[in-house]
Formats: structure tokens, sequence, C-alpha cells
């Protein structure tokens, strides 16, 4: 019997496993890189510029940035491994860092969740990385205004036993941009859960048409509309409440309390009555402040909103911050922010709600761990989920936890 000759495979050349082995760790470095800039910027958000994104990013998706820390360090191996040791080491180091950093982030924020009572949904994390594909029961017109037609988004829940508590969302964006759509996965997570979501347009300001005046009045338009539609929604009139995100948590926040407080009257129609209770996510609570500070494009939309400068129209800027309006027998409030925040920074949303406390308003300030601004806009952020149930309860008269 012949045995068969076995052919020894020729050896890898030295210059081509060096080549190899050197791609593996510029490629290691590309995905620990951002990584390690991230976590760098989650921690210590006074860095310039990784101060910036890194609050952001890894706030809103730190799993993600960890499996690009662990993909990184898995490549460092292998390049240690097959002998650029010093190189190897240092990026596996990097990249395990980072992994650990952004798993920590992870971690608080799920622990956070919990107590809040959300019901974690991993797939939502890893899935809904921006807003969800939902759509409004209906979508109606509430108003014309300067020519214009403003719209409702609706969202009603399915079955409720009795009459259905109600919110009337106004939209973020500094004044000037985006629309009601953007809510429209908070607006279906609401009405799926018992409760009614009217998700509205306001007149945005222009260079030539500053709303400071205008968007208050559309929001009062929208609530008595709502209030007037009670009946025939299904709603609990005593439990419709107002509120919004950024611009539109501004805009609702000041509106109520002027209701509340008599400073402000519907100029067409009647006025409604105060909302059952009002809802601020990261809005701005000092619209001069907004200017002073300059975070994120905040002068130009308080000029665009106001009209001009704190210095030229000192009355309209104290007419549209919420600060102003701070009295006793306000609508209890609720304050969402992340500590992360540059444009509605945590200590200003703080001094507000303590300032509401001492004038015996019932508020409730919720603080999100590693948060920006516009936390929600990753909807299936575990941010954006601990936010949704905390609104929830809030409406539905639970304690926030």
């Amino acid at each position: 019997m012949t045995l068969p000759v076995r052919t020894a495979l020729p050896a890898v050349p030295r210059w081509l496993r060096r080549a190899v082995l050197v791609t593996v760790v510029l490629f290691a470095s590309l995905l620990t890189f951002p990584a390690a800039v991230i976590m760098l910027g989650a921690y210590l958000p006074a860095i310039p510029k990784a101060g910036i994104i890194g609050p952001v990013l890894g706030g809103q998706y730190p799993f993600h940035v960890a499996l690009l820390g662990l993909a990184g360090a898995a490549l460092g191996v292998v390049a240690h491994r097959g002998g650029l040791l010093r190189r190897g080491r240092t990026v596996t180091a990097a990249a395990a860092l980072s992994t650990v950093a952004a798993l920590v982030i992870g971690g608080i924020q799920y622990a956070d969740a919990r107590r809040a009572g959300a019901d974690v949904s991993f797939g939502e994390v890893f899935g809904e990385l921006a807003y969800p594909d939902a759509a409004p029961d209906a979508t109606e017109p509430y108003a014309t205004a300067d020519g214009e037609e403003l719209r409702a988004d609706v969202y009603l829940p399915a079955r409720h036993d009795g009459r259905a508590p109600a919110v009337v969302l106004a939209h973020a964006g500094g004044f000037h941009t985006f629309d009601k759509a953007d809510l429209r996965g908070t607006g279906r997570w609401l009405a799926d859960r018992g409760v009614a979501v009217f998700a509205v347009d306001y007149r945005l300001a222009r260079p030539d048409r500053p709303t400071w005046d205008k968007a208050p009045q559309d929001l009062l338009t929208a609530l008595r509309w709502v209030q007037d539609r009670a009946d025939a929604y299904g709603l609990d009139p005593d439990r419709i409440s107002l509120g919004g995100m950024s611009a539109g948590g501004t805009l609702a926040v000041n509106a109520a309390y002027r209701l509340q407080n008599g400073t402000i009257v519907s100029a067409n129609g009647p006025t409604p009555r105060p909302p059952a209770s009002v809802v601020g996510f990261y809005p701005g609570v000092d619209v001069t402040g907004m200017w002073q500070r300059d975070v994120a494009g905040s002068r130009a939309a308080a000029e665009l909103y106001t009209g001009g400068t704190p210095g030229r129209y000192p009355d309209r800027y104290r007419e549209v911050s919420p600060s102003a309006e701070v009295r006793a027998g306000l609508p209890p409030t609720l304050l969402v922010v992340g500590d992360r925040d540059r444009s509605a920074r945590p200590e200003d949303v703080r001094a507000l709600g303590g300032a509401l406390r001492a004038a015996g308003v019932p508020t409730t300030v919720r603080e999100l761990p590693f948060a920006e601004h516009a936390f929600d806009d990753a909807y299936g952020s575990l941010t954006s989920q601990t936010g949704r149930r905390v609104l929830l309860d809030f409406l539905t008269g639970r304690p926030v936890s």
C-alpha cells in the first residue's frame, strides 16, 4: 500500500505577515479611536469637541460604543500575538478601557430605567436608533394663522376604561424649525398605554417674523381645541395637560403658567382653562440665559423668536421665560433633563424646580444620567425609554420614580 505524499505549504513571507498585522492594528485603531474619544467626552464634557460629541453618542448609544471598543480590543490582541507587541498592547488597552467605560454608562442607565419602572427593551436599544415609523390616528387642522393652517397629529388609545387623560405636546426646534412629526414615537407609545396625545404644530419664527407673541397663542388655541373636543375624543376634561420638548417645553411651561397667572388671554376666541398639569422635557427656563450662553445656536434661536437681543427687548425676553412666572397655585409640573445637557442646563432646571416647590407648586424634577439635550432623539436609547416611562406615570397620576 502506497501512502500519499504530504506536500508542505509554502511559508508566508515575513513582509506579507507584517503587512497583514500592520493592517490589523490600523483597523483596530480606527475602531478604538472614536470609541475612546466618545467615552472621554462622555465622562469629561468640559473637554473641547470631545465634550460635545461624547455625551450625545456615549449617552444615547453606550452599548454600540462598547461593541466598537470590543472589536478594537479583539483586533489589538491579534496584532499583539502576531508580534506587534507595543502597538497591539496599546490599542488593546485603550479599546478595553473604552469598552468598560461604555458598559458602565449602559449599566448606570439601565439601573436608572429599572428604578423608574421602565420595561427595558434591548431590541429597541439596538433596533430603534432614530424616530420610529409610527403614524397618528388622524391629522386635524386646529387653527389658521397668518394664512398658515396649523395641524394636530392625534394619537388615541385603542381602549380605555372610562375617559382617557390627554396631553397637548409641542415639538422641539429652537422656535424656528422641525415639526410635530418628531413626536410620533412618543405619541404612539403613550396612546398605546392609555394616554391620548395631540402633537401640534405652531408658527415658527423667521427672520421677518418673530413669534414670541404668536407661538404661545397657538398653544392656547390648540389647548382650547382639545378641551372643546373632550367628549368627541373620549377624554377626561379634568386631565388635559400641556407639554413639550426643548423649545416646545419652554412654550408649554410658559403658556401654562401665564394662563394660570392670568397674564395671557387668547387673541382669538375664548381663553382655555389652565391645563391640569404641565410637562417640560429639557426646556429653556430663561430665554435671556439662552441668548447669553449661545450654546448650539441658542442665541440665534432666541433672537429669531423675540425679534432681537435682550438689550433691545427685555420685556419680551422676560415674558416668554418660564422662570419669570413662578407663583403659588401653578399646575403640577414635571421637568426632565439630562445631566450632561449644555443647552437646558440641569442646574437651571433644578433651580426652577426649587423655586416652584418653594412657592408650593407640586413639582417633579427628573435628571437622567449621561444624557445630553434631546436625548430622546434616539428613540430606543435607555434614557429615552426612561423618559417615556416617567412621562406616562406623571400623566396618569402614578408616582414618578
